[in-house]
């Protein structure tokens, strides 16, 4: 079938790219022209684990293109994914102007049946502002559907590839068909169901595993409280199979492009139907509460920041990937610079995001984990890059001022770094 995908951030790159390798003719679209000519040249805007040889592949192959326009391809093509950005607004609310422009786009060149297919994570009833946009400039027969995407950064392809199940909301058996004729090689469930379940089956997943996150925070925060150890509490309770082991992993709380967005757009969403949704305020509230418990730990250990050279391994909101959006170790380097630290920062692929942010003033940015310990008062670890637990702790022991490790992501050996003379500080341990 031939493909046409509007927008090549995350989703709409890596699904293009997957597409083509299942054998399909894949067209992705991106008005930023500097992005284009640079995935035509073979390089590929962001770090994603297999993504630029999987590219690299399809292109030769004739499978994979990228364009500036959608008007050579809109009405060749057998189905239509709209994947651009849906970012927060200040109130919470998903912002939908650049899925709206693409509508009208998609309208003001439409000349045959084509079904429509929001693959950005978008509230319930967009499907149906979508439809309006699109029939506002197009009177003939079209179809809208819904296909949410559930890829992680960092394994992203796999996930795709590989993936746990697909969601289909249509509206029509022919919008049915032609996502199922798209998606039949990939193996697993296929759920089929109205567009709005679809929309919120994506939201009210994330909105879960974000729970799950804030949850085990505040177990490790009693834990501190009574002296217990999170790792086991949070073992134990994952061997029962209804809760399992997955997002049971106390730390800084959760960041990057997907659940922040989109726990915050449940809960406006809930708010604009009439319900007041307690949880998700609570599961807000906790996240913003558990990185500046952290780092009133490190004030509280360390004292006046002012002239301290501090060490931070890991930007990036997780490993894997050189995201730093919502990224809270980013948030916690940015409160230490206006503190008056000094830092040597390392992260080995989101380095260079890290330095439009943090900029050069009381920051020296290192080409090691060790390289950036020497001479510092303190490490802070915000990002589980397992380069970090592979450092050699005699050696980091020896290039440290002070022995100092204050683990926001519970990644070292404690009892190993205390036998070593170490003062380390975790969460929940």
């Amino acid at each position: 079938m031939k493909i046409l995908i509007i927008g090549t951030g995350y989703v709409g790159l890596v699904s293009g790219a997957c597409y083509a390798e299942l054998g399909h003719e894949v067209v992705c679209v991106d008005n930023d022209s500097a992005k284009i000519e640079k995935l035509n040249r073979g390089e590929v805007p962001f770090f994603e684990v297999g993504l630029p040889a999987l590219i690299s592949k399809n292109k030769a192959a004739g499978r994979l293109q990228f364009k500036l326009s959608i008007k050579d391809d809109v009405n060749s093509s057998d189905i239509i994914f709209i994947a651009v950005g849906t970012p927060s607004k200040e109130n919470g609310q998903a912002d939908l102007k650049y899925v709206f422009e693409v509508a009208k786009e998609i309208g003001q060149n439409l000349q045959n049946y084509n079904v429509v297919v929001t693959k950005s994570t978008v509230p319930i009833g967009t499907s149906k502002k979508i439809r309006r946009i699109i029939a506002q400039y197009y009177n003939g027969a079209f179809d809208v559907a819904s296909c949410p995407e559930f890829l992680r950064e960092g394994t992203a392809v796999k996930d795709f590839m590989n993936p746990e199940r697909i969601v289909y909301g249509t509206e029509s058996e022919t919008a049915r068909r032609v996502l199922h004729l798209v998606n039949e090689k990939l193996s697993c469930p296929k759920i089929e169901t109205s567009i709005p379940s679809s929309e919120l089956i994506k939201y009210a997943s994330n909105a879960f595993l974000a729970t799950k996150i804030s949850f085990i925070n505040e177990i490790a925060n009693v834990c501190e409280s009574v002296g217990a150890d999170i790792d086991v509490v949070s073992y134990g309770m994952g061997l029962d199979s209804r809760i399992g082991h997955k997002f049971l992993k106390a730390g800084l709380g959760y960041g990057g492009s997907c659940l922040p967005k989109d726990v915050r757009a449940l809960q406006s969403i809930s708010g604009e139907n009439g319900y007041h949704f307690q949880v998700l305020k609570s599961v807000i509230d906790v996240n913003n509460y558990q990185r500046w418990k952290f780092f009133n730990k490190i004030k509280n250990i360390l004292g006046d920041f002012n002239n301290k050279e501090i060490g931070i391994w890991g930007i990036a909101f997780k490993a894997n990937t050189d995201d730093i959006r919502e990224s809270i170790s980013l948030d916690l380097t940015l409160r230490l610079i206006e503190e008056g630290a000094k830092l040597r920062v390392y992260d080995p692929k989101a380095l260079e995001s890290a330095k439009k942010i943090l900029g050069q003033e009381n920051v020296v940015y290192s080409a090691s984990a060790l390289d950036t310990c020497r001479g510092a008062d303190a490490v802070i670890i915000g990002t589980e890059w397992p380069e970090f637990q592979e450092v050699d702790l005699v050696q980091l022991r020896n290039v440290m001022k002070s022995q100092i490790v204050f683990d926001g992501k519970n990644l070292l050996d404690k009892n190993k770094l205390l036998s070593l003379g170490f003062k380390y500080f975790s969460i929940g341990r």
